[in-house]
């Protein structure tokens, strides 16, 4: 079974206070950015992969999909999600990514925030996803950039002219990376673009679009703690279809 950090209280305390967990979609700031990749929702089907307290289900709702499963393996994720739902076109159910069986060729999109590097190995959740798909329907995600994942040391320092550098270290060593992020001995899988891309070709997905994201001049004028978030992209953003 995947690593269910979720459910670790001191990890959900603080994922908790997030800024994305506590004011949804408005409160990441790569939603922009993700929104844009979306087809028009009006009478898709739907499943979310990794759905979290269900921020994206409810918004696919109120953009007139017709019915929306949002998957995700901690208890206390889906008792939250459930919670902030009352729609009975939308459905919650546990589910292990790693291990996932979806029925074929019945959803028109799948979506996943900021999930899929949790998974050590890709290619099977990948033919599981281009399966359940129908024939041109959509497949949207981001995960965290591998440069950011990379590093074998989370800090970063400053160059002769004060600008932030980031350290990038064993960038081609791809792999699982244990981190501090919220709570101790948090596990994420680095894997490099090259790879991510080649996986999506193998299952014979269409790339749509491939987006290095980080944060705009606006957001850092309005956040300028995220000034070193100009020194390099904080999520990968990718749009395909079956």
């Amino acid at each position: 079974m995947a690593q269910n950090i979720y459910d670790r209280t001191d990890f959900f305390d603080g994922y908790s206070r997030l800024e994305r967990s506590v004011a949804g979609l408005a409160g990441a700031a790569e939603w922009p950015s993700m929104r844009a990749l979306l087809p028009d929702m009006t009478g898709l089907r739907v499943v979310d992969l990794g759905c979290g307290f269900g921020w994206f289900c409810r918004w696919a709702r109120e953009q007139g999909a017709a019915r929306v499963l949002g998957l995700d393996l901690s208890d206390n994720m889906l008792h939250r999600a459930r919670s902030m739902t009352a729609d009975p076109a939308i459905t919650y159910d546990r589910a292990d990514l790693e291990r996932l069986e979806l029925p074929a060729t019945v959803f028109d999109l799948a979506y996943s925030s900021l999930a899929l590097h949790y998974i050590p190995d890709l290619a099977p959740l990948l033919a599981t996803v281009h399966r359940a798909l129908v024939p041109g329907g959509y497949f949207v995600f981001s995960i965290e950039h591998p440069i950011l994942m990379a590093p074998s040391r989370q800090d970063w320092s400053t160059n002769a002219d004060g600008h932030p550098v980031w350290p990038v270290e064993g960038y081609l060593r791809e792999g699982a990376r244990k981190s501090d992020w919220l709570a101790q001995g948090v596990v994420k899988y680095h894997r490099m673009i090259g790879t991510t891309l080649n996986h999506l070709i193998q299952q014979k997905f269409v790339i749509a679009h491939v987006e290095e994201w980080g944060a705009t001049e606006a957001q850092i004028a309005a956040r300028p703690e995220w000034a070193k978030e100009r020194e390099r992209p904080m999520f990968l953003l990718i749009a395909a279809r079956r």
